[in-house]
């Protein structure tokens, strides 16, 4: 069996004298699927967070490769994305500018015509992230997750604002991203869409 590369131990978050969630442990291994679903105001996005590094809980613990999140050095970090709510683009650059950006702090060649038809972008490629729709800047945001080099994808309500067919390309990815040996930890009202053998379902 492989060895679990993500390990949430005891985990507890409080918010003065409300509990979002308490004695939380689970682990997720290479190949694998997590889906973490909860009502409005459960925890969700507070948990994906102190994944990513980004938050501290208020008791317990989370280790990626063994190694506290707090403690990765640069290079571990990097094999960690997190996608929230925002979609992190540059609202001046253009959309092909955004993801050349991008692919260069991941080190990669600016090569993104093939992701951009997928996603229906390319006549968009020119035109400024401002001018977007909802939509769009959604897709294009996903188009920069799938040119980083992460192992682990910590997605927040990733199908926001796409179409049916923006969704099952990314579903897609998903599948591709495990069957790779990457990891996903995704927050979702709507888990069937990303269902997929030995998937574990993280409940707040």
């Amino acid at each position: 069996m492989t060895e679990p590369a993500l390990r949430g131990r005891e985990l507890a978050v409080w918010r003065g004298e409300r509990c979002l969630f308490e004695r939380l442990d689970f682990e997720v291994s290479p190949e694998q699927l997590a889906l973490l679903v909860g009502s409005n105001g459960a925890g969700k996005t507070t948990l994906l967070r102190i994944l990513a590094g980004l938050g501290l809980p208020t008791e317990g613990s989370v280790t990626w490769r063994g190694v506290a999140i707090q403690e990765l050095d640069s290079d571990a970090r990097a094999e960690i994305a997190y996608r929230g709510h925002l979609e992190a683009l540059k609202r001046d650059l253009t959309v092909a500018e955004n993801l050349g950006f991008h692919a260069a702090l991941w080190g990669r060649e600016p090569e993104f015509d093939d992701i951009l038809e997928e996603l229906k972008l390319r006549e968009l490629a020119h035109m400024r992230a401002r001018y977007l729709s909802a939509g769009q800047r959604r897709r294009a945001a996903l188009a920069m997750l799938k040119l980083s080099n992460a192992k682990l994808w910590l997605l927040d309500e990733p199908t926001t604002n796409l179409d049916s067919e923006g969704r099952a390309v990314l579903a897609e990815w998903v599948r591709l991203h495990l069957r790779n040996g990457g990891l996903a930890v995704i927050a979702t009202h709507q888990p069937d869409e990303f269902a997929a053998p030995g998937a574990l379902m993280i409940e707040l």
